[in-house]
């Protein structure tokens, strides 16, 4: 009898998302500390905006990005080169079963973010917006 194939949660379990919140907390705090040897890594000031764990809890994806200027792609791949490291220090601050192994990913959500303000602050969008609540306190 064949066994019908597992299908991945759209949505993350409350055991994932709790897991994700700790390893964030950890993570952030052992960056803080500057323990990372990487020259690309001694000055920077990074933010770890979300932690996603797999179903299994074994493997967390971290979204990371640069506080300030930077390349979010490349403080990626130098936390990468670290992750082994960052992953030792990590088993020593928190109590999860497993020591997940890291995947650390560029976060664009602020850059995002930052040109869809600009594109609303440009004068024609204003123009528009002005228009549409003109004709809404018409009627």
């Amino acid at each position: 009898m064949a066994r019908r194939p597992t299908r991945e949660p759209k949505t993350a379990t409350q055991r994932q998302l709790r897991a994700g919140e700790i390893i964030r907390h950890a993570l952030v705090t052992l960056l803080a500390r500057g323990d990372l040897r990487d020259p690309e890594l001694e000055k920077a000031l990074i933010t770890v905006s979300e932690v996603r764990m797999s179903t299994d809890l074994r493997v967390a994806k971290v979204y990371v990005a640069p506080l300030g200027p930077g390349e979010p792609a490349a403080l990626a791949k130098a936390l990468n080169r670290g992750a082994g490291f960052l992953r030792g220090r990590l088993g020593r601050e928190i109590e999860l079963k497993f020591t997940p192994e890291l995947h650390f990913h560029a976060d664009n959500s602020y850059e995002t973010a930052s040109h869809v303000d600009q594109l609303l602050a440009r004068p024609q969008v204003q123009r528009d917006l002005k228009a549409d609540d003109d004709g809404d306190s018409q009627e």
